[in-house]
């Protein structure tokens, strides 16, 4: 499958992805999520500050390539995953906080990731002349991110019925078109998973940990909140960061970085979640 194709079908995905996370939330957990200022301002420092931090500080230690280190960057500062209310009701969180979170994140990771990615890459790899070119990232967000999480989120408002029976069609539709594309470069790129070495799954087992750990520090007071914010934090959006890293990186390992990175933090994150549901709150 060409770079081309790739990064085509990698936007259509996420615009579906997006149109259907907004046909999905309830504007009300919006406004609330948006209003709950302590609990917005604890989400957006785990997600845009020290979960990017931490990936900095793993890859200065493991001295990882440039084209894996910017994919696991890119990955770091793309929180908002749809995946998140979902494991957070399998780990008996606070849904609303959580559904509600991830269209914050979401929206504002259109314009503070890309910034926080120029930032970070210009850190840790400046003798390797890898640049992004920021502001036509934020232009492709707005347009394939926030647009449609906007048009989804009006219609649930306007619209609740028809809302919810697109809202499920539109993120199949959307989880296939990125699944054929997350299939096509694992298979493009199997030989180069299958010499991953050990400190890499290491790093990323580490950042994994780091997420959730700092999810749950930020998300107090209750374990509810707690385990909403841990689950939400631990897994990236995989969509968004597809979206990024075809663009600017097509056809390197740092593509094949973001894909296998994400499929651990989601397979990880799902496993800690059941582990979380048994912790009951106190008094139960």
């Amino acid at each position: 499958m060409s770079p081309d194709l790739i990064k085509s079908l990698t936007l259509a995905g996420l615009v579906g992805m997006m149109l259907s996370m907004g046909l999905k939330s309830s504007p009300g957990d919006v406004l609330a999520s948006v209003l709950d200022l302590r609990g917005t301002a604890a989400s957006l420092a785990a997600n845009f500050v020290l979960v990017p931090a931490v990936t900095l500080a793993l890859l200065y230690a493991f001295g990882a390539s440039p084209m894996v280190s910017a994919g696991f960057l890119i990955l770091a500062v793309c929180p908002g995953a749809p995946v998140g209310p979902p494991f957070a009701a399998v780990a008996k969180g606070d849904v609303a906080f959580a559904s509600g979170q991830m269209v914050v994140l979401a929206a504002t990771s259109a314009v503070l990731s890309p910034l926080l990615l120029g930032l970070l890459m210009a850190r840790l790899l400046p003798a390797e002349g890898l640049r992004v070119d920021s502001v036509a990232i934020v232009q492709t967000l707005a347009i394939s991110q926030v647009l449609p999480l906007l048009v989804g989120l009006t219609a649930s408002r306007l619209a609740p019925r028809l809302a919810r029976c697109l809202a499920d069609p539109v993120g199949m539709a959307a989880s296939l078109v990125l699944a054929l594309v997350i299939a096509a470069v694992l298979i493009g790129e199997f030989a180069w998973l299958r010499q991953i070495p050990l400190t890499s799954w290491t790093g990323m087992f580490l950042l994994m940990a780091s997420g959730l750990s700092i999810g749950w520090l930020c998300g107090g007071p209750g374990r509810a909140r707690r385990k909403a914010l841990a689950v939400t934090t631990s897994a990236r959006n995989a969509a968004v960061a597809l979206v990024i890293v075809s663009g600017t990186f097509a056809g390197t390992a740092a593509v094949t970085a973001v894909i296998a990175y994400a499929l651990a933090s989601i397979v990880t994150t799902f496993g800690c979640a059941l582990l979380l549901a048994r912790m009951a709150e106190p008094g139960r």
